[in-house]
């Protein structure tokens, strides 16, 4: 259905360069960086991730701007006959293909140099396996939508390993024996070169600032000056691999040294342990799942390692959230657990996540409202404390609009 669809929009992911990123966790950071090194090179570029925080025109970005929503209804508009015609052969495009092939849309009419575009689940059947990209990338391999992907780490590998592509690099930062083995095999039948990040690349760390990652990563090409203005030690590995991805490129869209350090040393991903300074501060996190709550959970220690923190969480039903709750346990911390409202998908309730807390002897709160649940949190933190939002991609960009629309913004007012 999805080649179909885009071959009635005349085949706009065609039309320009484009790099593959998969993964269960770090992929919407490592395009991003991909993305701000290429614009930074003096590239025109066009980035699809996916979710987004607070409106869909985020997925549709060039240089770092979303669409315009005048925009984004013309291409819509324009869209409307290929989807009729599709239905009569196939079915309607989902919500996620329509806005997939937008986003192709958009950046074939504004005459992108390079598209940078992200995995929405797995690989193999996702919608972005129509690409034929210059390199394609999986970040790693942990446990998520086991409904439709599998069980086991080995299974979700398995999936994921299908935008592997004859002839194209493919540059892998999973660290898992068995889930690294599975995409090594798939590679080798499919005549993929493999390009593992753990075995190519060295990562050295420097003396920080506490908001400010600085570390070398040194490839067998070059060796780069790294200062990342972002939180989360995890980062470092997505630079890595962003890095060596961009490196596998030609002379044509491969950046300079300078353009990929400058690139990384001005980097923001909102909603990625992003971290707002006040008393008490705050991070915005989207743990969704377990393998993302760990690497949070990881990096909060380290990087607040003489705080207490108060975890303001609500997570989708379809989510393991007693393995995300647990992630949390170990840190000296108080837990409100609220809910959020959004249409077509379900929050478990609070109640619900504080009886899984109680039972893996966490205790915590259940407030309903999310602004009233985070109004709680600062109220009762002291200065000195972190306050962290996170979970469900619903919940972090709800607070986080709120939070810059009536803390953020109050403070700079004043």
């Amino acid at each position: 259905r999805m080649r179909a669809f885009l071959h009635e929009l005349g085949d706009p992911q065609d039309r320009y360069p484009t790099v593959h990123v998969g993964g269960t966790s770090g992929k919407g950071s490592t395009s991003t960086m991909i993305a701000a090194a290429l614009t930074a090179s003096g590239k025109r570029v066009g980035l699809h991730t996916k979710p987004h925080l607070i409106s869909m025109v985020e997925r549709a970005r060039i240089d770092g701007v979303n669409v315009t929503e005048e925009r984004f209804a013309e291409l819509l508009t324009q869209m409307l006959p290929a989807v009729d015609t599709v239905m009569e052969e196939h079915s309607r495009p989902s919500y996620y293909e329509t806005l997939l092939a937008l986003a192709f849309l958009h950046f074939a009419e504004d005459g992108v140099d390079a598209a940078v575009i992200e995995v929405g689940i797995g690989g193999k059947l996702d919608g972005t396996n129509v690409l034929r990209p210059r390199v394609s990338v999986i970040t790693n391999v942990g446990l998520d939508h086991t409904d439709i992907l599998g069980e086991t780490l080995e299974e979700i590998a398995e999936d994921k390993a299908g935008i592997a592509k004859p002839g194209i690099p493919l540059v892998s930062a999973v660290d898992h024996a068995g889930a690294r083995a599975v995409i090594e095999r798939h590679c080798r039948e499919t005549g993929t070169p493999f390009l593992p990040v753990l075995d190519l690349v060295r990562i050295e760390e420097e003396a920080s600032d506490p908001f400010v990652q600085r570390f070398t990563v040194t490839t067998p090409r070059d060796r780069y000056e790294i200062a990342l203005p972002v939180l989360g030690t995890f980062q470092q590995r997505n630079a890595a691999t962003a890095i060596l991805a961009l490196e596998q490129l030609d002379d044509t869209l491969r950046p300079e040294k300078d353009a990929i350090e400058r690139a990384l040393a001005h980097l923001n991903l909102a909603g990625r342990m992003e971290y707002f300074p006040s008393h008490p501060g705050v991070v915005f996190d989207v743990a969704h799942n377990p393998d993302k709550a760990s690497h949070l959970a990881q990096s909060l220690a380290r990087a607040f390692p003489e705080a207490r923190f108060t975890f303001v969480i609500a997570v989708g039903q379809s989510k393991d959230a007693q393995e995300i709750v647990r992630a949390f346990a170990a840190l000296p911390a108080n837990f409100i657990f609220t809910t959020f409202e959004t249409q077509g998908r379900t929050a478990t309730k609070p109640q619900r996540l504080a009886s899984i807390a109680e039972a893996l002897g966490i205790w915590g709160r259940a407030i309903a409202d999310p602004i009233e649940a985070l109004s709680i949190a600062r109220r009762n933190a002291a200065a000195n404390d972190v306050i962290v939002v996170t979970g469900s991609t619903f919940i972090v960009a709800e607070l986080r609009d709120w939070w810059l629309e009536h803390v953020v913004a109050g403070e700079f007012a004043g």
